[in-house]
């Protein structure tokens, strides 16, 4: 076998082996090994005290609360229903709120309500956003 053919052969070899553990981390792993809020401890915290530390210092609340799984307490003001439950949870500042979006198979909530949500923190756009959040206390 020539050189050229060895070198084509490793390469398409590598391909087809890096097209296959992606394939297997996208369709497989990540099904299978997903995170669980439900497991999770969460940091107990309200809506307004969550919002004021991001409107303090962004920085330092990321630090505190990205990626983490986070228990909420607020009153729902808005919930909308696509494909998932989405709720807005009100807060002190008339410009951000909580966003969070349920995880699916969760009771409907009624604006107004005060409850206990449990999400991951995915950080501040406008509203602070949560998401996987399931309902601890209605």
């Amino acid at each position: 076998m020539t050189k050229t053919k060895k070198i084509l052969l490793t390469l398409f070899a590598l391909l087809l082996l890096s097209a296959v553990g992606i394939w297997y981390y996208v369709f497989v792993y990540s099904k299978t090994n997903h995170r669980d809020v439900t497991k999770e401890r969460g940091i107990e915290i309200t809506a307004t005290q969550l919002v004021q530390d991001y409107a303090a210092n962004e920085e330092a609340a990321n630090k505190k609360y990205l990626d983490k799984a986070i228990q909420v307490t607020g009153e729902i003001i808005e919930v909308k229903q696509d494909s998932l439950i989405n709720l807005t949870l009100k807060s002190a500042d008339a410009l951000t709120n909580i966003y969070c979006t349920l995880k699916p198979n969760q009771p409907k909530p009624d604006s107004g309500a005060v409850v206990t949500i449990k999400a991951i923190c995915t950080g501040k756009l406008t509203d602070v956003v949560l998401n996987e959040g399931i309902i601890i206390k209605k």
